[in-house]
C-alpha cells in the first residue's frame, strides 16, 4: 500500500493512513503470553506454573526455562523443546516472556 492510501474507520468515524490501521490490526491478532508481552519465534519464557504433560509420565516445574520457542496457527498455543519432551505444545496462558 502506499503511504497516501486512506481507510475509513467505522468505529472512530474518521479516515486513517491505511498503513497505521494494518499496523494496529497486527498488534490485535499478534501472539501474547499470560502478562500481555507479545511473544516471536526465538523468543524465551517461563512457565508461571507446574505442568503435567499429557502423555509423558513427568511434570514441568515452574520457573523452568524454554528456550526457542516457535509459534503456531494458533495464537493460544506454541511448540518448543524441553530436554526431557520433544515436539511440547505449551498454552500462552502458561508462559511468561523472559
Amino acid at each position: 500500500m502506499a503511504d497516501d492510501d486512506y481507510v475509513y474507520d467505522e468505529v472512530t468515524g474518521e479516515w486513517r493512513p491505511a498503513s497505521e490501521l494494518a499496523a494496529e490490526a497486527a498488534s490485535l491478532n499478534a501472539v501474547r503470553d499470560a502478562a500481555g508481552n507479545i511473544l516471536a519465534d526465538g523468543d524465551s519464557v517461563t512457565l508461571i506454573k507446574d505442568l503435567k504433560v499429557k502423555g509423558a509420565n513427568t511434570t514441568i516445574k515452574q520457573g523452568t526455562v524454554i528456550k526457542s520457542i516457535r509459534l503456531t496457527d494458533n495464537p493460544e498455543e506454541i511448540d518448543c523443546r524441553h530436554d526431557a519432551i520433544k515436539g511440547l505444545v505449551l498454552r500462552t496462558e502458561f508462559v511468561r516472556k523472559r
